[in-house]
């Protein structure tokens, strides 16, 4: 394969990797929306890298976190419900990106890779960003798997039994926050929360436990990039949409087989 092939497999692996094991608690604990809102918040970040000199992807993990811990402190006021403080978050902070952006003479941004994603133009530079950032963050997940699980399936048992879930949930936002910095350029910023969300969704159906359904959200992650890959090479159409739809293939073939009997 070209070179740059082979780094846009690499660079999709890493993220389908760590994307596959968050998306299980984004999926048990509904939180689509709240990636969708984070990721929308990421072209503030590029916007705000711009303007101040940060690097890309550290401003986009900063402004991600901001808007993660906003949230998290306008949702325990309760004087708005959830999804309408995401919306709020979400477009807001899209809308704002845009007219900064707008407002800067001198920026030079690619808004349809940002926003789709430009999987082929992935540096080795790139790749080592994606590969690093996934193993710091399967690294907190393995550490805090427990009690990640444990506030998925009940959040005041956990509180109970001594799990401090508003830190444990802190940390979950943090790994999202940067699973959407370093997956930015790989599907783009609206289309990020799909692999998040669609392969694990796969997987559910035929998952046992949580380490399985981590495993199998996995390698259907892994098998829509490659497939997505395979379908860009082959009609000439966009790498990071491909991959979704790839995804999104996985996701209806499994609607149609029949899901394994319970032991």
């Amino acid at each position: 394969m070209d070179d740059f092939l082979v780094r846009a497999v690499l660079a999709g692996c890493g993220v389908a990797l760590v994307c596959g094991v968050l998306g299980v608690f984004v999926v048990w604990r509904r939180m689509a929306y709240f990636g969708d809102t984070v990721s929308h918040a990421a072209l503030l970040g590029v916007v705000v890298g711009v303007v101040s000199g940060i690097q890309a992807n550290l401003a986009v993990l900063l402004v991600s976190v901001v808007v993660s811990f906003a949230l998290l402190a306008l949702s325990r006021r309760r004087a708005w419900t959830p999804d309408t403080l995401l919306g709020i978050l979400a477009h807001g902070s899209l809308a704002l990106g845009l007219v900064i952006l707008s407002m800067v003479e001198t920026a030079r941004i690619d808004l349809l890779a940002l926003l789709f994603g430009d999987i082929l133009s992935v540096t080795t530079r790139d790749v080592a960003v994606v590969w690093i950032g996934a193993v710091l963050v399967l690294g907190l997940a393995a550490a805090l798997w427990r009690p990640l699980l444990a506030i998925s399936v009940h959040e005041e048992l956990a509180r109970v039994e001594g799990v401090r879930v508003a830190l444990v949930e802190s940390a979950l936002m943090l790994m999202i926050a940067a699973v959407i910095a370093i997956a930015m350029k790989i599907v783009g910023i609206l289309l990020i929360t799909s692999l998040l969300v669609i392969p694990a969704a796969t997987a559910r159906r035929f998952s046992r436990g949580p380490e399985q359904m981590a495993l199998f959200a996995v390698l259907c992650g892994a098998v829509a990039v490659f497939g997505g890959l395979a379908g860009s090479w082959q009609w000439n159409t966009p790498a990071g949409p491909s991959i979704v739809v790839a995804a999104l293939a996985l996701f209806i073939v499994s609607g149609m087989m029949r899901a394994p009997a319970s032991a």
